[in-house]
């Protein structure tokens, strides 16, 4: 960002948020790819096996899954805390 820019508040705002959604978007993707070839492939060769394409598949889809409702648990725990405060 260039100094003397004239960048709404909001703007910059949106931007970071964005910025930080990637971040944390790649993060996940790495952080699940790791562990998911770990866990599937024990013999790295050139190619992947029928199997080890399966295991990745469904490492990763039990993975998201369990993110996706952890994510969604902590988010209504926020809400429900942030309207008991404003009570």
């Amino acid at each position: 960002m260039e100094r003397g820019s004239n960048i709404e508040p909001k703007e910059l705002m949106s931007q970071l948020k964005q910025q930080i959604a990637l971040a944390n978007v790649q993060e996940l993707l790495a952080t699940v790819t790791c562990k998911c070839f770990e866990k599937c492939v024990t013999k790295p060769r050139d190619h992947l096996s029928g199997p080890e394409q399966s295991c990745i598949h469904l490492c990763m889809d039990r993975y998201l899954d369990s993110f996706r409702l952890c994510a969604h648990t902590y988010g209504h725990r926020l809400r429900r805390e942030y309207s008991r405060q404003r009570s």
